[in-house]
């Protein structure tokens, strides 16, 4: 009868760590979503946990607007083996990411949109509209990391 006291500790134990992992304890407070207001034209609403855009787009950014690519975007795409088209489809249909966007950079803003290619590649580009064409400045995969020397 004794051997029955010894499993309270350890059935103790595994109730707080399943209650902490439940819980998500070391994440911190989980907050409802929240409203973003951009250059008081455009209200935004963002999902905290996925940091995507769940309303409306930010005004500056056309989604069918003709692209130029840098030379560092070319490369990055060649890296991690990106057609256009799939830059083309992400511009279209992509989540903007509000926490690597800045539509405050100079000369245009930046917005970084993420979605996944007809192949699965989870992708983030990075595109700055500006006057009456929209630069595509780089292009990440977000699941593997490419050995790329672009500067």
């Amino acid at each position: 009868m004794k051997s029955k006291g010894k499993y309270i500790p350890m059935l103790l134990l595994s109730l707080l760590l399943w209650l902490a992992w439940q819980q998500q304890w070391w994440k911190g407070p989980q907050r409802a979503p929240h409203a973003t207001v951009h250059n008081n034209t455009s209200i935004t609403r963002t999902d905290k946990k996925t940091n995507h855009v769940t309303a409306n787009d930010p005004a500056k950014l056309n989604r069918h607007a003709p692209l130029k690519y840098t030379r560092h975007a070319r490369c990055r795409m060649d890296c991690r083996h990106v057609t256009e088209e799939e830059v083309v489809d992400i511009l279209q249909t992509g989540s903007v990411n509000n926490e690597k966007s800045n539509p405050l950079d100079e000369p245009c803003p930046t917005y970084a949109l993420e979605g996944y290619s007809e192949e699965g590649q989870h992708l983030r580009v990075v595109f700055a509209p500006c006057e009456d064409t929209t630069s595509v400045v780089t292009c990440i995969d977000l699941d593997k990391d490419w050995a790329c020397s672009c500067n």
